[in-house]
């Protein structure tokens, strides 16, 4: 009858062994003190199915961590709900049952530890790390937290914990470039990168002058910025009221994308200035500024003068050249804000800057 209970027991020794290792290597979980007891599919409170594996937690402690005594003894279990890597798609989850212990000297209680978690947390370090490899593939929060399970809050909580920016770059490059872009809530942040390799030095939250000159007084040496060769800015103004106090020795270029786009909108108001001035709105001029003002943006170079297209508005048959003339023969002023536009495209184009400067001071 002795045999039998002990060789019951170490069958179900065995059946438990030969359940947990490949369930843990599933997971990739190293921990020798997991046992896993068995595998079942349970409904959440947001009547989601999950995965639930079943588990315990137990060794021999010998000393009481408070007073260091041995007199330790086992005081029930404590259930733990950690939230595994996904498998498939879906959620896991481990119940854990860990080992409680209390001591008979200090009447203070104490519980197993393990490594697959840190402590009063229920993320394991396995699905942090399959959510900062997502991360890395440019996913956003929600695909991420949609794929292992999660929400997407708690994918931003594992990514701010555990992703962090440099402090600075090495070096800063002989040649920067600066903007600004809208980031969250509608604000403008600030982006400066390398103008050669388009590396990104810093991304700021806000664009304020005080948080720039912070930024770069901070961390680089005066040396280091007075290495600095030439910044590339767009049309703000703040811009150019620190560069020089920061890199004493660099030059300042305004970005020829923006000095066309400037140019641009200057000829687009003159153009609307033009069309209120017409008093005929049906007429063919007045639908070819209206309908057809993306002509006036091209290039001359690409512009069509042997081909007649259908041209949508004034429902014509003509060639793009011909209805540009008509629009410049019948307002001479706007002719001469158009002849200085392309002036401005071809100087830029060609890189003569004799031409660009001549028509600045025109």
């Amino acid at each position: 009858m002795c045999y039998d209970l002990i060789a019951k027991t170490n069958r179900k020794e065995e059946i438990q062994m030969s359940l947990t290792n490949p369930i843990l290597c599933l997971f990739e979980i190293t921990d020798p003190n997991l046992i896993v007891t068995g595998i079942s599919k349970e409904r959440c409170s947001t009547n989601q199915r999950i995965h639930v594996v079943h588990a315990t937690l137990s060794y021999q402690l010998l000393k009481c961590p408070h007073c260091g005594h041995k007199s330790l003894i086992k005081n029930g279990t404590h259930m733990s709900h950690l939230r595994l890597g996904t498998l498939s798609g879906g959620r896991y989850e481990m119940h854990l049952k860990r080992q409680r212990y209390q001591c008979k000297d200090c009447s203070k209680t104490c519980g197993a530890k393990t490594k697959l978690v840190n402590r009063n947390e229920t993320f394991t370090h396995n699905i942090k790390h399959q959510v900062i490899v997502l991360a890395r593939d440019m996913l956003t929060s929600k695909e991420i937290a949609k794929l292992c399970g999660i929400s997407p809050s708690s994918v931003q909580r594992i990514l701010n914990a555990n992703i962090h920016l440099a402090y600075r770059v090495k070096h800063l490059p002989e040649n920067l470039c600066f903007d600004e872009f809208r980031s969250c809530n509608h604000w403008m942040s600030f982006n400066c990168c390398d103008a050669v390799s388009h590396r990104r030095i810093v991304t700021l939250k806000d664009r304020l002058s005080k948080d720039i000159i912070d930024y770069f007084e901070a961390r680089f040496s005066v040396q280091e910025r007075a290495q600095v060769q030439s910044v590339t800015i767009d049309m703000n103004a703040e811009y150019g009221s620190f560069i020089h106090r920061l890199f004493p020795n660099a030059a300042t270029i305004i970005d020829r994308f923006h000095i066309i786009q400037l140019a641009g909108r200057a000829l687009d108001n003159e153009r609307t200035q033009t069309i209120r001035t017409i008093q005929d709105k049906h007429s063919r001029i007045y639908h070819i500024l209206k309908s057809q003002w993306r002509l006036f943006h091209l290039d001359e170079i690409k512009v069509n003068d042997s081909k007649a297209v259908y041209l949508r508005g004034i429902n014509e048959y003509m060639t793009q050249q011909n209805a540009i003339d008509l629009a410049l023969d019948a307002f001479p002023r706007f002719r001469s804000v158009y002849q200085t536009y392309q002036g401005i495209l071809s100087a830029i184009h060609q890189k003569d800057a004799n031409a660009f400067q001549s028509l600045l001071t025109y």
